[in-house]
Parts: C-alpha cells; structure tokens; sequence
C-alpha cells in the first residue's frame, strides 16, 4: 500500500475511532431519553436547576477571585524580575499545574482542614481555630490554589511582551505606580484578560474531584459530581441523562463564549527575560511587593508541605508492602502506559493525515478534501466538547444493556484517558512535524525516500523528542485521573486515585497521606522528565487555546 493512501486511512481510522467514542455516548444519551421520556422531562426539577446555578457560581467566584490574586503577583514579579528566587518562585508556580487534583486537595486539608496544621497550631496556642473547608470556602480555596498560578504565568506573559521604549519612556517622563499602571500595563492585560478568565471558568464549571471531595453534600454539588452520584449511588437513569444534557449543553454555551474571547499569550510559561530596569521603586512599593510575593508564595507552598510531611510521616513501608497498595500501583502504571501508547498513535495518526490531506488540498482543492482536513484539524478537540464524565456517563448507560460495565472498566480508562490527553499531544507533535514536512517532502520526493525508511532515516530523528514528551505527558494525566475510574472503578479495577479517595472516605487519614504521596511522586517523576526537554511544555490543565 502506497505511503500516502495508509497516511489517510490511519487518520481516518483515527477520527472514526473518536467519533464513535464521543458520538456513541451522546446516541446512548439520547437512546435512553427517548425511552424514559416523561421521567426524562420529569427530572429537569428545582434540583437540577439548583446544581446548575450552583456550578455557575462557584466557577464564576473562582475566576474573580483567581484573577484578582494573580494580578498584584503578577505585577510585583514583572516589576522586581531580579531579586534572588524568582526563578524557583515561578517552578513553585508550576507544580499546581502537575499535581493531580485529588493529590493537592489532601495537600490543602492537611493545612486548612478540620485536622489541619492550621487548626492543631491554633489549638496548642489557646486559641482553638477550626476552618470549615468544606462546602463553597473549601471548593473556591482549592480552585484559587489551581487556577491563581496559572493567571500569574499568563498575565506575566502579557506583561513581558510590553517593549522596552515603554518603560524607557515612562522613566523619562517621571510617570508613578498608578500612571503606568492605567498607561501602559492595563491596555495589555485587558486584551488577554477575557480570554484568561474564560479559560479559568471553564476549568472551574467542569471540575469533579475537587467539588466531589470538599463540597460537603448536596448543597455544594455541581453537574459532574451529581452525574456521578445518580449513576454510582442512586442508578437513577434519567436523572443521570437530564444532568449529562445539561452538563452537555453548559459546555459548548461556556467554549461558545470562550470563541469570542482572546487567547491569552503563551511565552511566561519560560521561566526568565533578559531587560534593563529603567524603573527605580521606592523602599514603600518594594515592601508591598515582597509582601505580596511572600502571601502568594505561602499560599502555594503550604499545602505542598503539608502533602510532603503527612506523606513522610505515615508508615510508607507498610503502605508499600500490602497487597492491594502493590496492585493500585501496578494498574495506575498499567493502565497509565496504554493510555499513552493510545494517545501517541492517534494523535501521531491525526498529526500525520491531516499534514499530508493539508498539503493536496493547497495543490488541488477540492470541498470533500477540504472537509477531510477540517475534520482531521479539530477531532482531537471533541473531549473539550463533550467533557470525559459525560463519554462516561453515556458508555456507563449503554453498556449496561449487554454485560457487566465494571468489567469493562479497564477498557473504558484506557481510552477515555487518552482522548483526554489528545488535544495536548496533537498541540505538541503537530508543530514538529509540519516542520519537518515542509523542509523534507521535496527532498524525500526527489530522492525516492518513502514509507518506513524515511520515518527511520528522516521524519524519526525530528519527532522523537516530541513522542516522548507526548507519552510523558499523557501517562501523566491519566496516573491522576479519577472522573472515569470513579464511575467504572470496583474491588477488582483499583487505581491508585480510587484508592486514595477509599482511604479518605473511611477517615484512614494516614494511610490517605502515604497514598497521596506514593502518587505525587510518580507524577512529579514523570513530569520532570518532561521539563528536561528544551521545548515548551503545556500545563497539565487545559489552555484557553486548546478551546479555540
């Protein structure tokens, strides 16, 4: 077979699988609700509607109290971009963004909890102090704790891509805090501003496990958590269907919305600029700015802390050493590794037939071609359409009519894990290649080089590095995953995350530590070898232009 032909068939074959993933959940959405019908119509209550304002408002808060956090750090660091630190300041900044959620929630409970180092420190001083995390105060802590150090990369971003004449100028001209401030740094910010607070309240409106662990009951639930519980408590279908519709249509209304917001730029995810201080601040604003600097420090390192030292005072070695711990990790690895290897071959397939359906639609443009490279373009982006819970929820629903779901479980981790990690492998591997094939393709063409020994001999060489980074990654993403294992997890399919929520849910408090630390450590393993690479890295939460 032609090299050319199997690059399309591979690709289609790539797209056929996603969209069976994504559309078999939505016909069996759409199987049941016929079936229900007025049970269907039934569940659309005062319930829902107050699950639905519920997650509005706690995603809402969270991105005005992100942003509004974010701002002041971010100025105080472009301001003083020379003082000792900054550097492991920003990497501090960095680890939110590889920590699975469920990790960083113990990390925050650990200090703000009713147990916490916070409520232990208050009590030995006589004056007791008892947080309540749970509920709203626990979820927008949490989300803040997330999303804050993200808007600080990103409006650093915006900052550092101010010219340098600016401040220059600004010097010359004797302009104050406030001046440059209204004058030249809120211009820039607010073209990225929308775009930034659109990405963090979408990451917030469709968050699972940290409103799943801190919302404290049925008053502080949101549409995937209530999804989860009516299909893993309460087998209540409808309900479950009128939920995921909701949840459904809530996404594509929120990336709607996001389409007509900026993205926001990209380059504060390096960690250093090079410029001239033209700016002398006073003793006054470098107080300010050192504390600021100091709270959101705190802020972020607390809770890794305290993750690190009720990890390392549990008994580790008796954790390691029971037999359901060994065979948690053994099916996160497990499970993991396939998902990346999933994840890698479609999104290489995609980067691969969409390059060279691409490239015969700019010598002979035909309509069907030019559908075909759309589709090819944008299949990998359909999990940011339909979120993971509710490709879930609707196999959950299907399956169910023809065996045992539970023991398709592994099956359903694999794959929904690796479409999950797709936009940001594709994100990574198609810059790579297109490269590479826009300065090779004539060469091979004239030479005769094609199918396996040009990718050994050419194409290998280029994307080798960004298939590596691609299965790091991924592998990444799906050891922290809980949304899909908690639906089709059981006794015989235990990830590590499962257990840990276990462990949580029946108050084994220590045991929870050791696990979360077992966990947050194979993560950070695998993401430190990501930054090892020279090339830019994406966060582990989505980008607002992963929407786009």
């Amino acid at each position: 077979m032609p090299a050319s032909h199997f690059k399309t068939l591979s690709g289609l074959f790539a797209l056929l699988l996603l969209l069976i993933l994504t559309g078999g959940a939505l016909i069996s959405l759409a199987i049941q609700g016929f079936q229900t019908g007025s049970i269907l119509l039934s569940a659309f209550d005062s319930y829902l509607w107050h699950i639905t304002r519920f997650t509005l408002l706690q995603a809402l808060l969270s991105a005005i109290l992100s942003i509004a956090f974010a701002l002041p750090v971010a100025r105080a660091l472009h301001a003083h971009h020379q003082f000792f630190g900054r550097t492991l300041l920003l990497r501090l900044f960095a680890i939110p963004l590889t920590l699975p959620s469920l990790v960083a929630v113990f990390g925050i409970t650990s200090i703000y909890g009713r147990n916490g180092f916070i409520a232990k420190g208050s009590t030995a001083l006589g004056l007791p102090l008892i947080p309540d995390i749970y509920g709203l105060s626990g979820i927008l802590l949490a989300h803040v704790f997330f999303n804050m150090p993200l808007a600080v990369r990103l409006l650093l971003a915006s900052l550092d891509s101010i010219p340098q004449d600016y401040w220059k100028l600004s010097a010359q001209l004797g302009m104050g805090s406030l001046a440059r401030f209204r004058l030249i740094e809120w211009p820039v910010i607010a073209r990225n501003l929308s775009g930034i607070a659109g990405l963090i309240f979408m990451l917030c409106a469709s968050s699972f496990t940290i409103v799943l662990t801190l919302g404290g009951g049925p008053h502080a639930t949101t549409l995937e958590v209530a999804i989860y519980q009516a299909l893993h408590f309460d087998f209540d279908l409808s309900r479950a269907v009128a939920l995921t519709l909701t949840q459904l249509l809530l996404t594509i209304g929120v990336l709607c919305l996001l389409r007509l917001t900026g993205k926001p730029t990209e380059e504060g995810f390096s960690l250093a600029t090079v410029r001239r201080n033209y700016i002398r601040h006073s003793t006054q604003a470098r107080i300010i700015a050192g504390f600021i600097i100091i709270i959101a420090a705190l802020f972020i390192a607390l809770p890794i802390s305290g993750l690190i030292i009720s990890g390392l005072a549990s008994n580790l070695i008796r954790l390691l050493s029971e037999a359901i711990v060994q065979r948690a990790i053994i099916t996160s690895l497990l499970l993991a590794c396939s998902a990346a290897v999933l994840c890698v071959i479609l999104s290489f397939t995609l980067v691969c037939a969409r390059e060279y359906s691409a490239a015969r639609n700019m010598k002979q443009p035909r309509l069907g071609l030019s559908f075909f490279t759309g589709a090819l373009d944008s299949g990998a982006s359909l999990v940011l359409i339909i979120p993971p819970i509710v490709i879930g929820a609707g196999w959950f629903i299907l399956l169910r009519r023809f065996t045992d779901v539970f023991t398709l479980a592994p099956f359903m981790v694999i794959g929904v894990n690796a479409v999950m990690a797709m936009p940001f492998a594709v994100r990574l591997l198609r810059p790579a290649w297109d490269s590479a094939a826009a300065r090779h393709n004539r060469l091979c063409t004239s030479l005769g080089i094609s199918g396996v020994n040009r990718l050994r001999l050419i194409d290998w060489p280029v994307i080798r590095r960004p298939l590596v980074l691609c299965f790091i990654f991924a592998m990444a993403l799906s050891m922290g995953d809980l949304g899909t294992i908690a639906l089709f997890g059981s006794d015989a399919v235990q990830t590590l995350p499962y257990l840990l929520l276990q462990r949580m849910g029946s108050y084994r408090t220590h045991d929870a530590a050791g696990l979360a630390f077992i966990l947050a450590c194979i993560c950070f393993a695998l993401m430190l070898a990501t930054s090892r690479n020279k090339q830019a890295i994406p966060p582990a939460k989505t980008t607002e232009q992963d929407f786009s």
